[in-house]
């Protein structure tokens, strides 16, 4: 993409929120879009994801176990879709991704290839594509709700969740949305990424 310069984001001006805050309020303000789309920029390659029964038979190194579960959970992915649709609320996620693919990534872009069969947006833009606006560090965790408010998703050291700073003022909120919809315009389809990048990949080792 062509912005080597990314937005302010002055965590001084945002509220702390701890994890069961962000999700509480996440979920909240989700259900309340009607017609409005929604953004999510996804920039680490690890994330220790708590409560998936998936991402805990990849700890354990069982990839088919891994991938079976998300194949029984495809009701529960397009009841979401279906309330999505329903709201006229539209969710485009852009993950940025370094390749070779990390075991983690390569394990949600499983997952991430079943939710947009039923409508979730979904793109991946190289991490190439972003060096030039990573002089000075990478790209914050983000995601941007009705394009009103924008969540600082923070994560330890090792990717464990660790809640978020909240952001409401349009000077910081209306920037970051034009970058990510910038961003999602210049990557590529998680479908044919898929077919050439992650389908012939050999299963990852735990982790």
């Amino acid at each position: 993409m062509r912005e080597t310069q990314v937005p302010a984001l002055p965590l001084k001006r945002g509220q702390r929120l701890t994890n069961d805050e962000y999700l509480c309020d996440f979920r909240a303000r989700d259900v309340a879009i009607h017609n409005g789309d929604s953004w999510k920029l996804e920039r680490l390659q690890h994330f220790e994801e708590v409560g998936s029964p998936s991402r805990d038979a990849l700890r354990r190194g069982d990839w088919a176990t891994a991938l079976r579960l998300f194949e029984e959970g495809r009701d529960n992915l397009r009841g979401i879709q279906s309330d999505e649709e329903a709201r006229g609320s539209v969710f485009h996620r852009v993950r940025v991704v370094e390749e070779p693919l990390t075991p983690y990534v390569q394990w949600e872009l499983h997952s991430l290839r079943i939710s947009a069969e039923y409508g979730e947006r979904v793109r991946i833009l190289p991490a190439k594509a972003v060096a030039a606006a990573e002089v000075d560090g990478w790209l914050p965790e983000l995601t941007i709700q009705d394009d009103t408010v924008l969540f600082h998703v923070l994560y330890t050291e090792t990717g464990v969740p660790d809640g978020a700073i909240r952001f409401t003022d349009p000077e910081i909120v209306d920037p970051w949305a034009a970058y990510v919809r910038n961003a999602y315009s210049a990557a590529e389809d998680l479908a044919s990424y898929f077919e050439r990048a992650v389908a012939p990949l050999p299963p990852p080792p735990a982790a």
